[in-house]
């Protein structure tokens, strides 16, 4: 019998620790394979082009800093206020974006909305402390791992393993992020919780311990870890890489006493890793591999973001370990063509139906445009030629976009005031349907009141 096709077998029998081991060791290669040359960044746009379309965004953050003002208190007020958001985001995305209809209807599909506000109010009914800046925070990986769910062809919903590892952040990472916390509670608390996610019968000393427990019970509960033994490595190496990434907070790291690159591709490869192994149950070895990859240049966008802060705060990163020695004009080439490389492999995600089609396609125009805003920010680290060359394929201007960034962050209170709001019980009748959606009627009893 002929071996199965690896590219499309389920890789069941291959422990996602020694795979991440395997595709950190691959895309590695991969970006010192990536040549630092200028890189193709799509249409280019006119001053006078730009400025119509800053209009349009300008527009369009009026109307939300409106509803931010006065945020919604009952079930109909709240379905108005997303009508109308959605509306004038999606009048901003024709006219100054180029999207087209079919890209819109995925990004303002209702299963996206209606999964986003039961994680809210889910996660106001299991925890009533949780801030909305903590929701906020968990929300960005519940509507990632939808778009996963469109990748894959399943309907866009709220599953148990989504609520339950969205929540793990607030609770895991804001803790380890501490700065109160001795070193050694936070070690004492990462080996415990290791035990825990390796399937063994661990007595939590606290209750945050307890709450973080219970939500890996709720994964269980949904996949079994005899059927479904990736997603239970796959959260062990995800846990293993924030562990090792503590390691990237030395101020003044001599070069190769610490390997940046290694740990923040292992970092952000493992997290969407675990995010596909959440959504899937099993992965196929071709689709390990993009998600690897795409997560690999997620962290890399992200560090580009904050290679400010990150100096500042003595965070070393491939970005903020350059800045003050170099400019980072090669250093963001490189990452763009580690971008195009990585998605030449989106096509490991053939799931039927014009939603996963255009999904991909906004994966695909995102990706340029996302290292382009990034370096924005950061520009005064770059020359001013490559600035200038960047800049021309943005749809908005570098120096508005950065004022435009000051006035949401001047809202920011107003935005986590939205946020409770939808995280507000609703009608009696619409919370038993979204009970019923979230976890079904047999797991009603795993939410405290």
């Amino acid at each position: 019998m002929p071996n199965p096709d690896p590219a499309t077998h389920p890789i069941q029998d291959a422990p996602s620790l020694a795979l991440v081991q395997q595709l950190l060791a691959r895309f590695t290669a991969l970006w010192w394979e990536s040549a630092p040359t200028p890189p193709t960044l799509g249409p280019t746009y006119t001053a006078r082009d730009q400025a119509a379309r800053e209009a349009h965004l300008e527009r369009f953050l009026g109307a939300v800093t409106s509803e931010l003002e006065r945020p919604p208190r009952t079930g109909p007020e709240r379905s108005a206020t997303q009508e109308r958001t959605f509306s004038a985001f999606g009048t901003f995305a024709r006219a100054a974006l180029d999207f087209e209809e079919r890209h819109l209807d995925v990004l303002l599909a209702r299963g996206f909305t209606q999964a986003l506000t039961a994680f809210a109010q889910a996660a106001h009914r299991f925890d009533p402390a949780l801030t909305g800046s903590d929701i906020f925070q968990a929300g960005r990986n519940v509507s990632a791992m939808n778009g996963l769910q469109l990748l894959f062809g399943q309907p866009v919903e709220l599953t148990p393993a989504i609520f339950a590892y969205s929540l793990l952040y607030p609770y895991t990472d804001n803790y380890l992020d501490d700065p109160t916390v001795p070193a050694g509670a936070k070690l004492a608390f990462n080996e415990r919780l290791a035990r825990r996610l390796a399937g063994e019968d661990v007595a939590p000393t606290d209750a945050r311990e307890r709450t973080v427990y219970e939500l890996v019970g709720l994964i269980e509960r949904q996949f079994a870890r005899s059927r479904y033994p990736q997603v239970f490595e796959s959260l062990l190496a995800i846990h293993r890489a924030q562990v090792k990434s503590v390691r990237l907070i030395r101020r003044h790291a001599p070069p190769y006493e610490v390997d940046v690159l290694g740990i923040s591709f292992e970092k952000g490869g493992a997290s969407v890793l675990a995010d596909g192994c959440l959504v899937a149950g099993s992965l196929t070895q071709a689709q390990a591999e993009f998600l690897f990859g795409w997560g690999a240049f997620l962290q890399l966008a992200d560090d580009l973001q904050d290679v400010e802060q990150d100096r500042q705060d003595g965070l070393s990163t491939v970005f903020s370990q350059t800045v003050g020695r170099w400019p980072l004009d090669a250093l963001t080439d490189h990452t763009f063509h580690f971008g195009a490389r990585v998605l030449e492999q989106l096509d490991s995600f053939d799931a039927p139906g014009p939603e996963s089609q255009a999904l991909q396609e906004l994966m695909k125009r995102s990706a340029g445009q996302l290292l382009v805003d990034a370096a924005g920010r950061a520009r005064r680290f770059y020359t001013r030629h490559y600035v200038r060359e960047l800049e021309a394929h943005s749809p908005f201007r570098f120096a508005f976009l950065a004022r435009s960034g000051k006035k949401l962050a001047r809202q920011r209170a107003s935005l986590m005031r939205l946020v409770e709001a939808f995280a507000a019980p609703g009608d009696e009748e619409l919370q038993r349907d979204q009970n019923r959606q979230v976890f079904g009627m047999q797991m009603s009893a795993d939410f405290r009141s």
